[in-house]
C-alpha cells in the first residue's frame, strides 16, 4: 500500500467511525493536490451518506455548501450526469473532463457516452473517479474535484490512483455495512445446477415449455425448478425470481 493509503488508514466498524473516516477522506483529498471529495454509497438513491448525528457528509465535512454545489439534492443526477453512467461501465478508477473519460485500460463503452454539455450536466469540470461496485447491483463512487478547475489530471492519476481505489472501496463498502437495514436476499442461499440452468433460459425470455425442450425435461420439471428458486430467493414471480439470480450472480451476462 502505497504512502497516502498507509497515512489514512481507517476501518469504520460502527457508525461511530464514519465521520472520522470521512474527515480522513477529506484531508486525503486535499494532500494529494488540493481536491475536494464527494462521496456516494448508491448512485441509484437519492439518500445522501450521513454520520451518526445524521448530518450529510457532503455538506458538512467535505464542503460542498452552496446551494448550486448540492448534488445530492438533484434526483436527476444518477440518469442525466455522464459520470454515474460511467461508474455503471467501468469498476476501475478513472479520470475525467469535458473531453472524454480517461481509463487504465481501454473500455469501449466509456467512449459512447455523450459528453454535451459536461460541466453543466456533471457539475464538474474534471475529476478522479473511483466507482465501487458492490454485492446486490448496488453502485458507489468516491470522486475527487480539483479546486482550481484545472483539467489535466493525468499525473495525478497516476501516482494515486491505486491508493485511492483501497481507500475509496473500504469507505463506501465499511459506510454500508455498518448502515444496511434489512437484507433484500436470504442470507446464504444456494441454487442448484439446474435451477441456474432454468433460470438462465428463462432471463433470455423462454417459455417453461422452450426450456423444457432445450433441457430435455418435462414441462412440470422446469416449472418445479423455477418455483422453487423462487422460494429460496423469498420471491413473489418470476421476474423477481430472475432479477434476484442475477443480483447474487448467479446468471452472468448471457445463456
Amino acid at each position: 500500500m502505497g504512502i497516502v493509503a498507509d497515512h489514512f488508514e481507517f476501518v469504520i466498524n460502527s457508525v461511530d467511525d464514519i465521520l472520522p473516516a470521512a474527515i480522513k477522506m477529506r484531508d486525503m483529498a486535499e494532500a494529494i493536490g488540493g481536491y475536494r471529495a464527494a462521496a456516494c454509497d448508491n448512485i441509484a438513491s437519492k439518500i445522501p451518506m450521513k454520520d451518526h448525528d445524521g448530518n450529510v457528509l457532503a455538506e458538512t465535512i467535505f464542503g460542498w455548501t452552496e446551494e448550486s454545489e448540492q448534488w445530492w439534492k438533484n434526483s436527476r443526477l444518477a440518469l442525466t450526469s455522464p459520470v454515474p453512467r460511467a461508474c455503471r461501465y467501468e469498476n476501475e478508477p478513472f479520470w475525467c473532463n469535458i473531453d472524454g473519460f480517461y481509463t487504465r485500460q481501454p473500455n469501449p463503452f466509456l467512449d459512447e457516452i455523450d459528453l454535451a454539455d459536461f460541466e453543466k450536466r456533471s457539475g464538474i469540470r474534471s475529476a478522479i473517479i473511483v466507482p465501487v461496485h458492490l454485492p446486490l447491483g448496488q453502485i458507489g463512487a468516491v470522486s475527487l474535484a480539483p479546486r482550481d478547475n484545472r483539467e489535466d489530471l493525468a499525473d495525478d492519476f497516476q501516482m494515486h490512483a491505486n491508493d485511492l481505489q483501497v481507500l475509496a472501496h473500504r469507505f463506501i463498502t465499511g459506510y454500508v455495512k455498518v448502515t444496511r437495514g434489512r437484507s433484500l436476499v436470504p442470507s446464504d442461499c444456494q441454487l442448484t445446477k439446474r435451477e441456474v440452468e432454468c433460470l438462465r433460459w428463462a432471463a433470455v425470455g423462454k417459455t417453461d415449455r422452450e426450456i423444457s425442450k432445450i433441457l430435455s425435461r418435462s414441462h412440470a420439471t422446469i416449472r418445479f425448478h423455477i418455483k422453487y428458486a423462487g422460494e429460496k430467493l423469498n420471491t413473489v414471480n418470476r421476474s423477481q425470481t430472475i432479477f434476484k439470480a442475477a443480483q447474487l450472480g448467479y446468471l452472468g451476462t448471457a445463456a
